[in-house]
């Protein structure tokens, strides 16, 4: 068996190379891509909790890519804990509440296109364009440019399946459209999270034009793929545990605890990596300064030092302590709004398609060396 992790992400089952690994070679070599991998639960969450030995600076992909545009995820403090303490102005949970409304009128409009039976792509009809239609209305995108927006994200989230000149052009089009944006809330602020982020308050300063680029950006990406691909699993996974989806849609008041178990058992994001800021030591393994280690969070969600029957799918699991959404000063920024989509979301297609089969040979997997993600998503009903 081949103990490299990443291109099982894409598969059907990476979870046997992931035990061997965590059971066997807790920390282990891949010196084909110059990485270390740590796939057991306490070595994860104590990498996470250590900011000042492993640097988020040099990009947290296991191939090293770096955003262009100054990006939050990959800053270490103290710039980290400025702009951090600033985008936090936008996401209270009083702002993400009031968005709950919103989000569940999203999710039944789409809904409302379903076909009354047959067969449905749910990908493109559900769980691909609910996160990037809330994500505009989060960002104070007008409805008359959500098909822009959507066009241009496409293009920017799935990178790896779009041409260069139209990944570029995209790119172009939306800092474009941004620019404008940003100049109008500037004049006229709205009840939106540019506006909050472009203003001045007690607890946090104004963003400048390069640093509000590259939050928009990272929203669109990591605020968008990652919830596209929570449903996506979500809806795969409840497919294959038909019992444990009847009892979930019998009574939505289950969905919240479900929804963290979904989350725990195939994550939207199965790993992110950071790089030794000095010399240091994991597992009494001497690592020099600069080396990259990958943390393996599907491998560490399933890990029985942490979790109680780990293999087994709970949707009533009490204290679900997963790593999907990270740890410490790097926990996910939207973590409160993708909980939210991902239930509302949930609730309202249990209510509409309870008893749908995903149609077999119907599901397409996005290559990815992290996000756990879908071209295509058939299901009948």
């Amino acid at each position: 068996m081949k103990l490299d992790p990443l291109p099982g992400v894409s598969t059907d089952d990476p979870f046997p190379v992931y035990e061997v690994l965590r059971e066997k070679h807790p920390l282990h070599r891949l010196e084909e891509r110059d990485l270390w991998i740590l796939s057991r639960h306490a070595d994860v969450q104590a990498m996470l909790k250590d900011p000042q030995t492993w640097s988020s600076a040099h990009g947290v992909l296991p191939n090293g890519f770096k955003p262009e545009k100054p990006t939050i995820i990959a800053m270490d403090p103290p710039r980290h804990t400025l702009l951090r303490h600033s985008v936090n102005r936008a996401f209270t949970p009083r702002r993400i509440e009031i968005l709950s409304a919103r989000i569940r009128e999203i999710a039944r409009e789409l809904i409302a296109e379903f076909p009354a039976s047959g067969e449905l792509d749910v990908f493109h009809a559900f769980t691909d364009p609910l996160p990037m239609y809330v994500m505009a209305a989060l960002l104070g995108v007008g409805r008359e440019q959500r098909a822009m927006f959507k066009r241009c994200g496409d293009a920017i989230v799935y990178a790896q399946e779009s041409p260069p000149e139209l990944l570029d052009a995209a790119q172009a089009e939306l800092t474009d459209y941004l620019a404008v944006v940003f100049e109008e809330r500037r004049r006229a602020p709205k009840d939106d999270l540019i506006s909050v982020l472009l203003s001045d308050s007690p607890d946090g300063q104004a963003l400048d034009e390069e640093e509000m680029l590259g939050l928009c950006f990272l929203l669109l990406v990591a605020g968008t793929e990652t919830t596209t691909s929570a449903l996506g699993n979500s809806m795969l996974l409840l497919d294959r545990y038909r019992e444990e989806r009847d009892w979930i849609a019998a009574d939505p008041a289950r969905v919240p605890a479900a929804a963290e178990e979904l989350l725990r058992f195939d994550p939207p994001v199965h790993g992110l990596s950071r790089v030794a800021s000095s010399d240091t030591e994991l597992r009494g393994v001497k690592i020099a300064k600069g080396e990259r280690a990958h943390m393996l969070f599907a491998a560490a969600n399933r890990d029985p030092r942490a979790f109680p029957e780990p293999e087994r799918f709970d949707p009533a699991r009490a204290q679900n302590h997963h790593v999907s959404f990270g740890w410490g000063v790097h926990f996910c920024l939207g973590a409160s709004l993708a909980r939210m989509e991902l239930r509302i979301g949930l609730e309202e297609l249990l209510a509409r398609v309870p008893g749908y089969r995903v149609v077999p040979g119907g599901v397409e997997r996005l290559p990815s060396d992290t996000n756990r993600g879908f071209s295509r998503l058939m299901i009948e009903y």
